[in-house]
């Protein structure tokens, strides 16, 4: 794919339709993470402990089927494998409203769509980063992968803005009929790219146990991946720590209501989103191993404000400090994908996904727990304290490893990465 001036990528036919199922496929998602709890609480009456256990269904496909799905997506085209999960995530999703209209909607049937679903989203989202560097090449992945962060991020901003209204007019339950149309324009999208994907080698001896394995040594071998991993994981499971603990603080200690609390969240996706923005120019003025340290250590200290954040101006300063937060999360990840994507083989771009989406994902269910017990033990504000500590803390890992001087994508031989001199 040739890239023109100005627009870039986003002036390719093909990166457009990319880009809009994006958009489509990540708004659904926005729409669902926001429906299926409130069929729960509002139109089932469920309690506290069966809205945890659903929420905790949505991640769970991460720890299940995690690290095969990487052997899986590395045996097959990847656009193919996006545009049938598309597709069957929307018509899973229209069995809440249909149940709900013949009145046979049950918490095990929020329970066993949630499973499914986000089962579904993982092979989707592993064959969806594995997918980018066929369609824009190698050398255009920083800048196709700030230009769909960027979507990303805008949707998050957007997300809870039109759903809300939606959820208000037409129900929760039908809520989620918007979201299965969201699939379907996402897979109509995907359709429609012209990019001839190059099949995987066929292979006359597969054996799923050593192609995980494979993946595995790969990643946490590579001088360059493994201390990525380290970094994401670290990131991760602080993040999701202080996120466990942020609505409880904001309601309770702060007494923001529905509207504060939505600002307050709104904000600091767009933080994200200015960091989608900033990304490149980020990367290419310091290059992307210090990026990958440096962006959790000058931001994430800003997450420290909010526990300490009282009613009036320092609320709001506390609120920028999130929004930076996310920023340089942002910054972060778009760096750190785009390195993982350029120093890995075709062959092993499925395998290396999965090994990172199940660091990340997989956990959030740990952290999560994690997060209500030091909650219930300590507080919300010193939950706060310690999530925004461990996010600082995990710039370690890349600072004391080859990435601290790699200042540009090093060129690979199938994956083996020139190692940069350290200074």
């Amino acid at each position: 794919m040739s890239r023109t001036p100005r627009l870039g990528l986003l002036r390719e036919p093909d990166f457009r339709r990319f880009f809009g199922a994006t958009v489509a496929g990540q708004l659904s998602d926005r729409f669902v993470y926001l429906a299926l709890p409130l069929v729960a609480i509002v139109w089932l009456d469920a309690d506290e402990f069966e809205v945890g256990v659903l929420t905790a269904m949505t991640t769970a496909g991460s720890l299940l089927i995690g690290l095969p799905a990487g052997a899986w997506i590395d045996r097959w085209r990847k656009r193919p494998v996006m545009v049938n999960t598309d597709l069957v995530r929307a018509a899973l999703l229209l069995l809440v409203p249909l149940a709900w209209w013949t009145d046979t909607l049950t918490i095990w049937l929020l329970f066993a769509v949630a499973l499914a679903h986000g089962l579904l989203t993982v092979l989707f989202e592993v064959g969806y980063t594995s997918y980018l560097p066929a369609l824009v090449g190698r050398e255009h992945l920083v800048e196709g992968n700030a230009k769909i962060a960027a979507a990303r991020s805008a949707v998050s901003i957007s997300g809870p803005g039109l759903g809300g209204p939606l959820v208000a007019g037409l129900g929760a339950p039908l809520t989620l009929v918007a979201s299965s149309a969201g699939m379907l324009l996402s897979a109509l999208g995907l359709l429609r790219i012209r990019t001839p994907e190059p099949r995987p080698p066929a292979a006359a001896d597969r054996h799923l146990v050593r192609e995980v394995a494979e993946g595995l040594r790969f990643v946490l071998g590579h001088p360059l991946l493994r201390p990525t991993l380290f970094t994401d994981g670290i990131f991760s499971l602080f993040l999701v720590t202080y996120q466990t603990m942020l609505l409880v603080f904001l309601s309770r200690h702060l007494g923001l209501g529905s509207f504060g609390i939505g600002l307050v969240l709104s904000v600091m996706a767009c933080g994200g989103f200015a960091g989608a923005l900033l990304a490149r120019r980020v990367v290419a003025r310091i290059g992307p191993g210090p990026a990958v340290w440096l962006a959790p250590l000058c931001t994430a200290p800003a997450a420290a404000l909010l526990p300490a954040a009282r009613p009036g101006w320092p609320l709001w300063l506390a609120v920028a400090g999130l929004a930076l937060l996310s920023l340089g999360g942002v910054v972060r990840l778009i760096a750190q994908v785009g390195l993982q994507q350029h120093v890995t083989p075709d062959r092993l771009l499925g395998r290396m996904s999965a090994t990172v989406r199940f660091v990340q994902w997989g956990s959030m269910p740990i952290a999560g727990l994690l997060g209500g017990l030091l909650g219930g033990l300590l507080g919300a504000p010193a939950v706060l304290w310690i999530g925004a500590a461990g996010m600082t803390a995990a710039f370690l890992p890349a600072l004391l490893s080859p990435l601290r001087a790699t200042r540009e994508l090093p060129v690979t031989d199938e994956g083996r990465t020139p190692v940069p001199e350290r200074g």
